[in-house]
């Protein structure tokens, strides 16, 4: 069983998103620490990507301050490895396609495996282009997460069946972003996943409120969030860490309520 399976068995996950690099790595180290600390079961990692097509205005945002600032694939594998000398938890890799066409796959994989990448999730590549991806992922020992979207449909069964790690359920149509109210009919997405596969599945985009982590915590076995995070990321900059081991803490805990 994958370390992101075994998170799962705790009970219910808190799975906050980073961008990596906003506003700078060092912050982005401590960042990831102190969610460690405080609750996070699987963290999220965003590669920045010039044209982030499934992020909104608040992730975009982030993607272009990182760039700015310098951030590349490598400083980011460099970072991991840096991480994993005190953080335990599963961490897995957000980013697009082209991210790892430019790094090679088979490479980007292989570093993945060196510095103790868990998964791989990339937005933009459907489930029947995956097999370009998920052959190499197996060989290195990363979970490649698929993502159901309301739209998914008859399809549901046919990726939830493939699935690795654990299911990443979209929430609402169109990109990340605070909704205030999300009206998708998600128990019956999540109860079509649980008919065809024992792999886990949470649920983000839109997800900001400890109410609102409470009730998808109550649907799915894990709740996703990163533009909250990332929001509050670019309000308090090198300050930020402790602010966000203050949110993670009261998600997990309306999570696990």
């Amino acid at each position: 069983m994958s370390k992101i399976r075994e998170a799962f068995r705790k009970g219910k996950a808190f799975i906050p998103f980073i961008t990596c690099g906003d506003p700078n790595i060092d912050t982005t180290l401590e960042v990831v620490r102190s969610a460690a600390m405080n609750g996070a079961d699987i963290i999220e990692l965003g590669i920045p990507f010039s044209d982030p097509t499934a992020e909104g205005p608040v992730i975009q945002g982030a993607n272009i301050r990182a760039l700015r600032n310098g951030i590349t694939t490598e400083k980011i594998f460099d970072m991991v490895k840096e991480l994993r000398r005190d953080v335990k938890i599963p961490l897995v890799f957000m980013t697009y396609a082209n991210v790892v066409f430019s790094c090679g796959t088979d490479r980007f994989l292989a570093r993945c495996e060196e510095v103790g990448i868990d998964g791989l999730i990339l937005p933009d590549v459907p489930f029947e282009e995956k097999d370009e991806f998920s052959a190499a992922c197996v060989n290195h020992g990363v979970d490649f997460i698929s993502m159901i979207a309301p739209t998914s449909e008859e399809r549901i069964a046919m990726i939830s069946r493939e699935a690795q790690g654990f299911i990443y359920v979209v929430s609402s149509l169109g990109v990340t972003g605070v909704r205030r109210e999300i009206t998708t009919d998600l128990p019956s997405i999540v109860r079509a996943v649980r008919e065809n596969t024992e792999v886990p599945c949470a649920i983000g985009f839109g997800i900001s409120t400890p109410e609102q982590a409470k009730t998808m915590a109550g649907i799915a076995d894990g709740v996703i969030v990163g533009s909250a995070i990332v929001k509050i990321i670019g309000q308090y900059g090198g300050d930020s860490p402790s602010y966000v081991g203050e949110y993670v803490r009261t998600m997990k805990d309306a999570v696990l309520s």
